[in-house]
């Protein structure tokens, strides 16, 4: 099994390097509270848990599984007292409001800590992840009430979130639900129908589950605009806060899944379980989308996750492990064999991990700060700016990051060769654990309609403008440094050329709307392609820079521009084989009758 480090150094890197956090919080926030060395203590701190706490209990974890028995969740063991050691050292309540009981730092400091959960354990990490969401949902759409009753102990961590939108007959179709929500005398609504699939939706962690659910009104009109939010506590909770009876919210059973073993995925059902809308009646689906879009990037950061444990376990398995000769003589001539780093295809795959993992990690982190000006800012104009980035690189990010993380994760299981498919090695765990992620939260093929479809074609390609704009700045504030010339180039030429596939698209689909979800899959890996190698092109000049200025640590800053190069070399090259995809249009995917696909 892997023995995971939290990527410090990298972290550091991203954080007051690249993205210069310590000037943006100071920017937003106007004060000296979160500087440098907070940013580092709590990332210190977290490594710590991570490594200590959740890294051994993740084989066993899977090895394990999750027990039901007479309507009962159970985790396994060790999961408990991990959890309760989290809500010891205020992790759940770090980037939560002060007025809630929260520690009030800034979202993007939560991130970095997520992203170390997620790779010491993901199935782990589902149980207080889901909570972000719910603690989103309700500071966005709850009423003060609603705040004091069940937000404060969501954010203290005592008690756990779920987001309950699928059901058996539904999955991303949600205007077809049919979940029922029923007025009650006393203002609440009485809660009837079945949901499936909901992470973390029962276990034995925490003494109340707050459930964030769909249901449709009496008079409710039919479709998406008849969906409302409604919170559905496992526990009834008194108006002073006090835990009462057991709500009409039980699990009927857990799905045995081919990954995330240890996360107990259930079956809910809903029985006349008291609940309490949230928002306006029949607009629960963009109250929802709040929680939605928090659940994207911490699915995005199950790729990044994946990609740096497997890229972990690989690299050192690749130094250790000795098999033939270097193709241009021994380079461990004292030793039988050479180690097989040395040779280029073991290489190509331990660089792709790297690129993947690292390139990753600043597009989530640069993501997450967006949000945090979202929140914070005063100037509208930039709110404005960065929620639109927000939207346009969200889809691009849950997709493109769990794709290149499974890619990834592959890597891993071959740089092992035989032992790879062991699982006592546990690299074949973390394929299993990240398969899911391309899955929930919107399929990649659901996220990429999102992104052509919603994102930029009914924008009239705006959000994409406002991020090729950027990218543009930086390339043209390059354009005559001789040192990142062999970056800017051909960022400058894709990010040119992204505007001119996007037209071609709109052409075709205004002879036929299909055109749109023919090419969409392909266009986001194509974006996703460009927007990583818009953050390589930013991390090489970071170290450029401290490589001229002298800086001790050139090991680092050296691998950081030979990453690059090959990111640029071997990897950005692929947006060829996508635009030359795309371009194929709708006619090969659809000519083809229903009852030809197969002849048996």
């Amino acid at each position: 099994m892997p023995e995971y480090k939290a990527p410090r150094r990298d972290i550091q890197f991203v954080l007051h390097e690249v993205l210069k956090l310590e000037e943006h919080y100071k920017a937003l926030r106007g004060d000296e509270e979160v500087n440098r060395d907070l940013i580092d203590a709590i990332l210190e701190e977290g490594a710590k848990f991570c490594e200590n706490e959740l890294a051994p209990l993740n084989r066993n974890g899977d090895e394990e599984g999750c027990g039901f028995e007479n309507g009962q969740v159970t985790t396994p063991k060790g999961f408990k007292e991990a959890y309760q050691k989290y809500i010891e050292g205020g992790w759940p309540a770090l980037s939560a409001s002060i007025e809630d009981g929260g520690q009030g730092l800034p979202n993007s400091l939560g991130i970095m800590i997520s992203e170390m959960v997620g790779t010491a354990n993901w199935s782990w990490g589902m149980y207080p992840g889901l909570s972000h969401g719910a603690i989103k949902t309700l500071e966005s759409h709850g009423t003060p009430e609603q705040k004091e009753r069940f937000l404060t102990r969501l954010i203290s961590g005592e008690w756990t979130g779920t987001m309950c939108l699928t059901e058996s007959h539904c999955g991303t179709d949600l205007g077809i639900l049919r979940t029922k929500a029923e007025p009650n005398a006393d203002g609440s609504y009485s809660i009837t129908g079945n949901k499936i699939f909901i992470s973390a939706g029962d276990h034995d962690m925490v003494d109340n589950i707050i459930h964030i659910v769909l249901a449709r009104l009496p008079d409710a009109p039919k479709g998406t605009k008849g969906i409302s939010l409604f919170i559905v506590p496992k526990v009834n909770v008194g108006e002073d806060g006090t835990l009462g009876e057991a709500n009409g919210v039980t699990c009927g059973s857990i799905e045995h899944k081919m990954g995330i073993k240890a996360s107990a995925t259930c079956v809910l059902n809903f029985e006349g379980a008291k609940g309490y809308l949230i928002g306006p009646p029949n607009r629960g689906l963009n109250c929802m989308f709040t929680f939605m879009n928090t659940a994207r990037i911490g699915t995005a950061l199950q790729g990044v996750s994946a990609a740096e444990g497997s890229f972990q376990g690989a690299l050192a398995y690749a130094k250790d492990r000795l098999a033939m000769r270097s193709l241009s003589g021994p380079k461990a001539p004292d030793k039988e064999a050479d180690p097989i780093i040395v040779h280029p295809d073991v290489r190509r795959m331990l660089l792709t991990q790297k690129a993947f993992a690292e390139g990753g990690r600043a597009m989530l982190y640069y993501l997450s700060m967006q949000g945090d000006v979202v929140e914070h800012a005063e100037d509208e104009e930039a709110k404005k700016l960065a929620d639109d980035l927000m939207a346009f690189l969200t889809p691009i990010a849950k997709a493109f990051c769990t794709e290149a993380g499974l890619e990834a994760a592959n890597h891993g299981v071959q740089v092992f060769g035989g032992h790879g498919f062991i699982r006592e090695w546990g690299m074949e765990q973390i394929v299993r654990d990240t398969r899911i992620s391309t899955l929930y939260e919107g399929t990649t093929g659901i996220q990429a309609l999102d992104l052509l479809g919603r994102k930029v074609m009914l924008t009239q390609g705006a959000l994409l403008k406002n991020f090729t704009k950027i990218v543009h700045k930086f390339c043209k504030e390059n354009a005559d440094n001789e040192s990142m010339a062999e970056f800017i180039a051909p960022l400058s030429a894709v990010n040119k050329e992204w505007g001119d596939v996007t037209t071609q698209i709109g052409m075709r689909a205004m002879a036929n709307q299909e055109e749109i979800g023919a090419a969409a899959v392909d266009y986001l890996m194509y974006s996703g392609y460009i927007t990583l190698a818009y953050f390589w092109a930013l991390m090489a000049k970071s170290a450029q820079e401290q490589l001229a200025a002298g800086s001790s640590d050139v090991g680092f800053y050296t691998a950081k521009v030979q990453t690059a190069r090959f990111y640029f070399k071997r990897i950005l090259p692929r947006t060829k084989a996508h635009v030359e995809t795309l371009n194929g249009g709708i006619d090969s995917l659809m000519e083809m009758e229903e009852d030809n696909f197969g002849f048996y």
